[in-house]
């Protein structure tokens, strides 16, 4: 960042915004994440029912509100129309239109309050229910269902002529791209802010050139966008006095194809970002992540409260002690170089690659530098937040030649004061018989996501595997596990239990007739426990917590339900967030496992761990599900097994 670029980002950073937009951010995706737990906002009747009351009820009542408050305390609006108000402010000028002509001002968010931030809602409810007696406070479900709905009765209000179907359809996808953990924490969302200052002093230098730009924001930038257009009046007042009037939010084109307007616009909005602030514009963890994954339900499902004491798990789940690691994603950008001899102009690449092998980014990877092709090239990767990136310089003619080589210490993000983002000039060292007057530097550009925890990945060795290796093992370890062991270990290669499920011989006089097979596990400690016992068509696990049953027949597309202190089903295929983003014909969905947890949370299922039959292994994501899920996974393969057989 050259001096007249530091003096844009400064005066980008001095423009004034009237609201604690970092705060509201927060509350914003509090809020959708209560939305997409309701899914019958997004579309059909209910959601006809909710535009309705948007419109006959929670307005007009706003506007009752602006003339003169109606409560002692804030406004609560219910969470149906907040939805569609919210849609209705994301397209700013129509809604500024839409109040003026229906109530002659624009009705702001002042002393109104969400429904999800739990305040007191007694008070809106009593005088809700004064103005509307035959419409409830709450939204009602089965009339919404009814036939009392119609288009006629829609149609006798004076109502706005907005489009709110199409809205609410723009919006749907939207919680998704910003619902990873990492987008609601402090350091990102105040970097989120400053970027779209930065954002809208482009705007402004292309109204003062008369450039008729389309800027196309990135995530973290467009949330805050959405934040701050979720305040009308000062939205209006903050860009008026910027630009000279109400800035649009244009999201009616979601055509991403190359060269399209969403493209060009992108592309063109890189570049002057970079070209104004010298800083890159691309960042980890804002970019489109692709459609979101098919949902494995249309209909929510919330179990019945579980009265068994979560502490009475946690003896099981202490089984369980692998290390705890993160994962960071990372971007990468390699801007700029200079004292380059003149002899490996145009002619040189980058390599990168951990100095050490973290267990998951295990590859050298390889980009060209800007200043050199011409061309924008990025790498996107994931590794842990620990060690040292390293660069190698190298002859794009002869890849064996390495002209030098620099590194980056990822503790560099994570000090006292957490910094996401990172560019600057390294010096390289040189390769032995590289001669240059002065160092040869290279510019580069890194950022990164908060760390987030890695899934445990645990192995399942049969006893097939381990008879192969049984001369490496000693022999009191050949006696107990050739035979009928399966060793569970994790990706170190560390032992966490060993399984074997057995018959049990009943003893004379024994009632109970059904009880045929149980799981023993042995613990690295030399503890011996037994985790299930088999009852007629029914596993119960660890003590009763939990109860796996199992289909009549050995069909492998059936889907199976693990009760318990949560509620799991297991469902074929890889499902959710393991769900693969290209689909890959040669990829046989049968030999995968889903793991998903239903929850008031989670009503429409979280994905808490993958198995792999093929591989033998399994992805864990939940601590509370690490031992459940083992035993369920090693259950359910044994039983598969057997009607492949």
């Amino acid at each position: 960042m050259d001096m007249e670029q530091e003096s844009e980002w400064d005066a980008a950073q001095n423009i004034m915004i009237s609201e604690d937009l970092v705060t509201a951010a927060k509350r914003q995706l509090q809020f959708l994440a209560a939305v997409d737990r309701n899914r019958w906002l997004y579309e059909g009747r209910t959601l006809q029912w909710a535009i309705y009351r948007y419109n006959a009820c929670w307005l007009p009542l706003l506007a009752k509100h602006s003339e003169s408050r109606v409560t002692e305390g804030p406004l609560v609006v219910p969470l149906d129309c907040e939805w569609v108000w919210h849609t209705h402010r994301l397209n700013p000028v129509r809604y500024i239109s839409d109040c003026e002509e229906l109530y002659g001002k624009v009705l702001d968010n002042y002393n109104v309050v969400s429904s999800v931030q739990g305040i007191d809602k007694r008070e809106t409810e009593e005088i809700w229910n004064k103005l509307y007696p035959n419409e409830s406070y709450e939204f009602d479900m089965s009339r919404a269902l009814s036939n009392e709905f119609s288009d006629s009765v829609y149609g006798t209000r004076s109502f706005s002529k907005y489009d709110f179907v199409l809205a609410v359809e723009r919006q749907m996808g939207f919680f998704y791209q910003v619902s990873r953990p990492h987008v609601k924490s402090d350091v990102f969302l105040e970097a989120a802010f400053a970027r779209y200052k930065g954002f809208l002093h482009l705007i402004r230098r292309n109204r003062e050139k008369s450039l008729k730009r389309f800027c196309v924001p990135t995530y973290d930038i467009d949330l805050i966008w959405h934040t701050h257009q979720l305040h009308p009046a000062s939205y209006c007042k903050d860009l008026t006095e910027l630009i000279g009037n109400v800035l649009e939010h244009d999201d009616t084109d979601q055509n991403r194809g190359k060269g399209q307007k969403l493209d060009t616009g992108f592309s063109e909005t890189i570049q002057q970002w970079e070209e104004t602030f010298g800083s890159r514009y691309l960042r980890a963890g804002v970019m489109y992540r692709g459609t979101a994954p098919t949902p494995v339900t249309t209909i929510p499902c919330i179990p019945d409260s579980v009265t068994i004491e979560a502490d009475s798990t946690n003896v099981y789940e202490r089984l369980i002690d692998s290390p705890k690691r993160n994962y960071i994603e990372v971007m990468l950008e390699f801007v700029e170089i200079k004292n380059l001899p003149q002899v490996y102009k145009g002619k040189v690449s980058v390599i990168f690659s951990m100095a050490q092998p973290d267990g998951i980014f295990n590859v050298k990877g390889k980009r060209t530098i800007q200043s050199e092709s011409g061309q924008k090239h990025f790498a996107t990767f994931e590794c842990q937040p620990t060690g040292y990136l390293v660069f190698e310089l190298v002859s794009q003619e002869t890849m064996a030649d390495t002209l030098g080589s620099c590194y980056i210490s990822l503790e560099n993000f994570f000090g006292p004061v957490c910094k996401l983002s990172l560019e600057k000039w390294l010096d390289l060292v040189p390769s032995s018989g590289i001669v240059s007057a002065e160092p040869i530097s290279l510019r580069v550009a890194v950022s990164c996501t908060l760390p987030a925890p890695i899934p445990l990945v645990v192995l399942m060795l049969r006893s097939s595997l381990l008879s192969k290796l049984s001369c490496f093992l000693p022999f009191h370890d050949k006696v107990r596990f050739i035979k009928s062991w399966t060793r569970i270990i994790d990706a170190s290669g560390d032992m966490i239990i060993r399984l074997k499920m057995r018959n049990i011989k009943r003893t004379k006089g024994t009632d109970d007739k059904a009880l045929t097979k149980e799981i023993v596990g042995f613990t690295r400690a030399g503890e011996k426990l037994v985790l299930a016992r088999f009852h007629g068509q029914e596993w119960s696990l660890l003590d009763s917590f939990w109860s796996l049953k199992l289909p009549d027949s050995n069909d492998k597309d059936c889907d199976l339900l693990l009760t318990g202190p949560r509620m799991v089903k297991l469902l074929h295929g890889r499902k959710l967030d393991f769900e693969l983003k290209h689909h890959d014909k040669q990829t046989d969905e049968h030999s995968f496992m889903t793991a998903v947890e239903f929850s008031a949370e989670h009503p429409y299922g979280k994905s808490v761990a993958l198995f792999n039959f093929k591989l033998g292994t399994l992805a864990l994501r939940e601590e509370w599900f690490a031992l459940a899920g083992i035993v369920s996974a090693f259950i359910v393969s044994k039983h598969f097994q057997k009607g492949r057989k």
